[in-house]
């Protein structure tokens, strides 16, 4: 039987994912594309902030203390401090109350236009240093509360595809957050679009991608008003503020997409300048940065990955 690409496509933890295979038989191929799937539901049981019986609300209720909770839970949280540790803070796991200041207190599709005043001036309460994790218990300050969410997601899109990959070549697709392992048969990579954040439906460039991951974070789309001033979902952890940044969408293509997640979300907060040194500072780490000016910027190595510019050059 002749190998084909099978797939699935579902909503889960506020995004639409996807997930494709390459496989001989079909109802193995469907059976661990379920799995996936499941699995998928399971981390956004675990690891949501919208749901009021999670783990993660549970924690974030009982700040404080220490509470018990699945190896699943701690795997995240464990995730969540090591990326804070290796970009000094820049991400951080403790923005939820920054973020609902900002507006950003319900799902995306539900937040409408704020008639109330800008978020308040407050400083985050406590450290993610001072998180305690132990032996299946964990402990937050008292004041401080949790969003895994941006993390929860790229690894579980690295995980869902090491699954699939004993299947066959894959590519996993968790709202923007891409994992690819092998490519399919003849293909250099799987095709890959990068959005143009100047205009929502064209792309700036098509990429061939295998074992690695991508990630876009920006400030184009996820963005709302309140009391009259624009605000978006990337907290800078200095200001406990939504990012005064100059960058629109960073691109970056690293060893799996959590890694390219936490590279490209501190790149957006450090701005144009200091972000596009942070990323060629990071080795195996490749990046598309686009100002709010229309600028467009690759890093050196980030030229052979595409299969095409959609809308043009750019500098190198």
């Amino acid at each position: 039987m002749t190998a084909r690409v099978h797939s699935i496509q579902f909503r889960a933890m506020g995004c639409q994912m996807g997930a494709w295979v390459v496989a001989n038989d079909p109802a193995a191929a469907g059976q661990h594309l379920w799995e996936a799937r499941e699995f998928f539901l399971k981390v956004e049981a675990c690891c949501s902030r919208f749901l009021p019986d999670s783990e993660l609300s549970r924690v974030n209720a009982r700040a404080g203390q220490r509470v018990r909770v699945s190896e699943l839970f701690c795997e995240v949280l464990g995730k969540a401090l090591e990326c804070a540790t290796r970009t000094g803070g820049l991400f951080d796991p403790t923005v939820l109350s920054a973020l609902e200041d900002a507006g950003y207190d319900r799902t995306f599709e539900a937040i409408q236009e704020y008639a109330g005043p800008p978020p308040p001036n407050r400083a985050l309460p406590a450290s993610w240093r001072d998180i305690c994790v132990e032996r299946g218990m964990v402990m937050v300050p008292e004041g401080t509360r949790l969003d895994l969410g941006g993390v929860a997601k790229a690894w579980a899109a690295d995980c869902a595809a090491i699954r699939l990959a004993g299947l066959g070549p894959c590519l996993v697709d968790a709202g923007g957050d891409l994992m690819a392992l092998g490519a399919p048969p003849g293909q250099p990579g799987w095709p890959i679009g990068v959005a143009d954040p100047r205009r929502p439906d064209a792309d700036l460039a098509v990429l061939w991608v295998r074992d690695c991951g991508v990630a876009t974070s920006g400030v184009d789309f996820r963005r709302w008003r309140r009391g009259g001033v624009v605000q978006h979902h990337i907290i800078d952890p200095r200001t406990s503020k939504p990012a005064r940044t100059d960058v629109l969408a960073v691109t970056v293509i690293a060893e799996d997409a959590l890694e390219a997640n936490v590279h490209a979300l501190t790149a957006l907060i450090l701005g144009f300048r200091e972000g596009l040194c942070y990323l060629r500072d990071q080795g195996g780490v490749e990046a598309l940065l686009v100002r709010e000016d229309g600028q467009v910027q690759a890093t050196p190595g980030f030229p052979q990955y595409i299969a095409y510019p959609a809308l043009g050059g750019f500098s190198g």
